[in-house]
C-alpha cells in the first residue's frame, strides 16, 4: 500500500501510497463508492479517524487553504493545518509534504506541485502560510513525480518556466527539452529556508506508481501527513 512511510518529526508521520492502495481520486471516472472504500482503508491503516483525512479539489493554482475541523474539501492546491491529517493526490506532479514546529504543536501542509504550481509559486505560498501560524524549522518531503530526464515539454514551455524557476530547466535522456520539477521545487523550498529531507522516485519509470504520462487513463496515488500519539 505504501511506496514510502516514515515518522518525520516527534508525533508526526508521512507517507506516499502506491498502486496497491488503489486509485484515491474521485475525478478520474472511477466508482465513487470504491474510491471512498479505499480512502477508508487508508485512514484505518494510518490510524486516523473515519473521514478525517482531508483531500483537495486540485486545480493547478496557488491557493492555500487553512483547514480546521469541519472544513469542506477546498478548491486549492495546498492545505495547511495545526494537526488535521492532510492528503494530496498526483500521477506525475509532485506531492509535497511539509511539517514545522510551533509553540502550540506541529503545523502541517500538503501541496500539489505541478508545472503551473511550481512556476507560479504554490510552494512559497504554502511556506508563508505555515510561517504565519508560527511554524519554525519547516522541513519538506517530495514524493514520487516525473523526473527531469523524462518530463519532455516544448522548448517554448521550458523557456517560460525556466525564466521564473531557472533550476527547472532540463533535457530528457534522449536529448529533447524538458522540465525538472523536483529540482525547481527544491530550489524554491531552500530559498524559503526549508530543508528537503526526501525526494521520491520517477513515476514514469516506476511501474508500481501511477503516471499520467505513461497512461492517461490512470488513477492517483497520495501523499499523506498526520499526527499521532
Amino acid at each position: 500500500m505504501f511506496h514510502w512511510r516514515a515518522d518525520i518529526l516527534p508525533g508526526v508521520s508521512a507517507a506516499f501510497t502506491d498502486a496497491r492502495a488503489g486509485n484515491l481520486a474521485l475525478h478520474v471516472g472511477d466508482d465513487p463508492l470504491a474510491v471512498q472504500e479505499r480512502r477508508a482503508r487508508l485512514e484505518q491503516s494510518i490510524g486516523v479517524g473515519p473521514q478525517s483525512l482531508r483531500f483537495m479539489n486540485q486545480v493547478h493554482g496557488t491557493t492555500v487553504a487553512m483547514m480546521d475541523a469541519g472544513s469542506p474539501a477546498p478548491e486549492a492546491d495546498a492545505m495547511v493545518s495545526r494537526g488535521l491529517p492532510l492528503a494530496v493526490m498526483v500521477a506525475d506532479c509532485i506531492p509535497v509534504l511539509l511539517a514545522g514546529e510551533s509553540g502550540t504543536g506541529p503545523v502541517l501542509a500538503a501541496v500539489h506541485a505541478g508545472r503551473p504550481g511550481v512556476a507560479n509559486g504554490v510552494l512559497p505560498a504554502a511556506v508563508d502560510t505555515m510561517l504565519s501560524l508560527g511554524a519554525s524549522r519547516i522541513r519538506a518531503w517530495l514524493g514520487p513525480s516525473i523526473c527531469g530526464s523524462c518530463y519532455e515539454v516544448p522548448a517554448a514551455l521550458r523557456d517560460e518556466v525556466a525564466a521564473v524557476v531557472p533550476s527547472a530547466r532540463s533535457t530528457t535522456s534522449w536529448g529533447t527539452p524538458a522540465l525538472d520539477l523536483p529540482a525547481g521545487a527544491r530550489s524554491q523550498l531552500e530559498a524559503a529556508g526549508v530543508s528537503v529531507e526526501y525526494a521520491g522516485a520517477c513515476t514514469l519509470e516506476t511501474e508500481t506508481l501511477y503516471s499520467y504520462r505513461r497512461d492517461r487513463n490512470t488513477g492517483r496515488f497520495a501523499g499523506l501527513v498526520w499526527i499521532h500519539d
